[in-house]
């Protein structure tokens, strides 16, 4: 046992073990805070940016705060998974989380895109509307996943009226995309950008989609004034 422990601890040093790892249990927490209550929610920030110190501390607690607010508004949600995107962040930058709140754990990190008409490495203009070639923030319930023209894809219901809600028919989907991962950070300083969608890279797209499909809630960040004030999510 202590030889398995050495050799996990080798492969953190040397960043072999990401996130997403199936060794990653061993690392997880749960929180015993009453659900919901600011005590829980301080709690699982400290929890889970143990092991995602590169997610903001105050998205991380706005996002949380969603998640709770939609459970008490009767939001179905089949796990209790939460994925949140910080658009905030430079594309290059592994911008994309999947938490697993009950154990407190963090299965993915990773990059993600934004539409064309967002912006160039960074994106600054978001859209509720068909044909903007932009993304969409807010919070948003993950449908049933399907094949279409981009492969694997999951689709997404945007439940925040007059901010995303055209999600769904703007197929704004999960998608596998070749001009996301590693290689074009390393070459061109940002990854690719889809007509509007959240991209990751071809490989991650199925474990990822299997992972958060079927009613699982995400939030797309971005400090947009109008959002921040208006949503119903968000107050604390």
């Amino acid at each position: 046992m202590i030889k398995v422990y050495k050799l996990i601890f080798s492969l953190m040093l040397l960043g072999l073990l990401g996130a997403s790892s199936p060794l990653s249990f061993l690392f997880s927490s749960t929180n015993s805070e009453q659900f919901g209550s600011n005590a829980w929610i301080q709690n699982e920030v400290r929890i889970l940016r143990s092991q995602a110190s590169n997610i903001d501390a105050s998205v991380l607690r706005l996002s949380l705060i969603a998640y709770v607010n939609a459970k008490k508004a009767g939001v179905a949600m089949s796990k209790p998974l939460l994925t949140v995107i910080d658009y905030s962040k430079s594309s290059a930058e592994k911008r994309l989380w999947v938490f697993d709140l009950r154990n407190g754990k963090t299965l993915f990190n990773t990059w993600v895109s934004h539409g064309k008409n967002s912006g160039g490495a960074h994106a600054t203009s978001f859209s509720n509307n068909p044909g903007s070639l932009k993304s969409s923030i807010g919070v948003f319930v993950t449908d049933e996943p399907y094949v279409g023209g981009k492969g694997y894809s999951l689709r997404l219901r945007g439940i925040e009226r007059g901010i995303n809600d055209n999600a769904y028919r703007r197929d704004i989907v999960v998608h596998g995309a070749w001009y996301v991962g590693s290689d074009l950070v390393k070459t061109r300083g940002q990854i690719g950008r889809s007509w509007g969608c959240p991209a990751v890279s071809t490989n991650l797209a199925k474990p990822l989609i299997d992972t958060i499909k079927d009613d699982t809630l995400m939030v797309a960040y971005y400090p947009d004034r109008n959002w921040l004030s208006r949503s119903r999510f968000l107050s604390a």
